[in-house]
């Protein structure tokens, strides 16, 4: 049975040094999501512009549905500037106050999360009250479905308070590796293993999973109850990596929500921001057959001590 899966937050146009690319990771996610056969819908806001129009157009493009993303008469349609470091890392400079940093609580919006399977936000749109309140607002009257915080940081934005919350709201949270010094540190949390990070947030804030990519080096869970989980990166020949997270994320909890062991959910997620990051921007179609098929035939990395 497909599982609705609503993804609250940004639409951008990203910046590349090379021209622009819609991005934001909930439309990233949202692509994804439907891409492995869930119903994946985006709830989030536009400037009432031609960047605006031009990403409602590339939206139902990618077979994405556009009818829950608001129209903005006065803040325009946000974008991000793009630059990469030496290993591929992208760096992110995000335009503030932008359109969907004003996202209404709708009639819509409500009726829309009350029967989600799973509700996925990250931290951006956090960083005003209109969307940081909507977003409150449609945690409280979903409580039947799964909370996914993406907790990826952004160079202009932290709020410490901001984020505890999320994490006190949230059944699931997705970090990335080279960032659990810097979060360590602001929520204050012993510098340790990959797997003492994990047991200190699930028993702080009540988190029932957290989810950590490690790029190369694979992904890590560590689960309230089941306890430490991993799964070795892949031997790839990386064209970048903008939306291997999504796929990650999108790919995991495919598996988790159709009731397959935390395990099969974490390497086939593993496999699908592999296979993400042979491939150019954050949507390239591949569909589910495509990452078993990747899985079988990739050869991986030897596992290293975490």
């Amino acid at each position: 049975m497909r599982k609705k899966i609503v993804a609250f937050g940004e639409v951008v146009w990203d910046i590349l040094p090379d021209g622009k690319v819609l991005g934001g990771t909930p439309s990233n996610f949202a692509f994804r999501c439907n891409s492995f056969g869930e119903e994946g819908h985006l709830l989030s806001r536009v400037g009432d512009d031609e960047l605006g129009h031009l990403a409602l157009k590339r939206l139902k493009e990618l077979g994405i549905s556009v009818a829950d993303v608001q129209i903005d008469s006065e803040f325009p349609t946000g974008t991000v500037n793009i630059t990469f470091e030496k290993k591929h890392e992208p760096v992110f400079d995000v335009t503030p106050d932008v359109a969907f940093d004003h996202i209404e609580f709708s009639t819509e919006a409500l009726k829309l999360v009350r029967d989600a399977d799973c509700l996925f936000f990250g931290l951006l749109p956090q960083r005003f009250g209109i969307s940081k309140n909507t977003i409150r607002e449609l945690i409280k009257e979903s409580p039947s479905s799964i909370k996914f915080f993406d907790l990826k940081l952004f160079q202009h934005f932290f709020n410490v308070l901001v984020i505890e919350n999320l994490l006190q709201s949230s059944q699931i949270v997705r970090i990335k590796e080279k960032e659990i010094g810097f979060l360590s540190e602001k929520l204050s949390l012993k510098q340790g293993t990959l797997e003492q990070f994990g047991e200190q947030l699930v028993k702080k804030y009540n988190v029932d999973l957290v989810l950590i990519t490690r790029g190369f080096h694979g992904v890590f869970a560590f689960h309230k109850e089941e306890g430490a989980f991993s799964d070795s990166g892949y031997i790839i020949e990386m064209k970048d990596n903008i939306g291997s997270g999504m796929a990650f994320s999108a790919g995991f909890l495919h598996y988790y929500l159709q009731e397959n062991s935390l395990q099969e959910a974490l390497n086939f997620g593993n496999a699908a921001g592999a296979l993400n990051a042979t491939k150019v921007g954050a949507t390239s179609f591949f569909k589910k057959s495509e990452v078993l098929r990747f899985m079988k035939k990739t050869k991986k990395r030897s596992s290293e001590k975490i």
